[in-house]
């Protein structure tokens, strides 16, 4: 949306509505800005979770964990978790056997003990975070 579009919905004039976008900029509250596209336009047919628990929990291994799933693009959002999971994937695939071709690449990675993946089935809601 274009700060003008924002103005007019907020009321005020242009200038205001963008000095007020940049200081939530400055102050971090507005982190980046994204497109939401459909997946399956693009030719990814198949989002899925995968739940991850690693041998080690040791400071380096979660670490070099993490790096290598931010080098994929196939994952899209990656959470360190609580409890007897160390993190919880996200991802999209063209198609079941791409996903299966991803499940054996993320099986293979040092220090994987166990996954267990789920294939979304339907968007039943998708919000930002916070709820502003």
């Amino acid at each position: 949306m274009t700060n003008v579009e924002l103005a007019r919905r907020l009321g005020i004039s242009a200038p205001p509505s963008l000095r007020r976008v940049r200081a939530l900029e400055d102050r971090g509250i507005i982190t980046g800005y994204r497109a939401l596209v459909d997946e399956k336009q693009l030719g990814f047919d198949v989002v899925f979770f995968a739940f991850v628990h690693l041998a080690s929990q040791a400071e380096a291994d979660l670490e070099q964990f993490r790096q290598q799933i931010r080098d994929w693009s196939a994952i899209r959002e990656c959470w360190t978790l609580s409890g007897d999971i160390d993190f919880m994937l996200k991802g999209v695939a063209e198609d079941l056997r791409a996903f299966q071709a991803i499940v054996a690449e993320l099986t293979a990675l040092p220090n994987v003990r166990t996954i267990r993946t789920a294939i979304a089935l339907e968007k039943v809601k998708d919000e930002p975070i916070a709820p502003v």
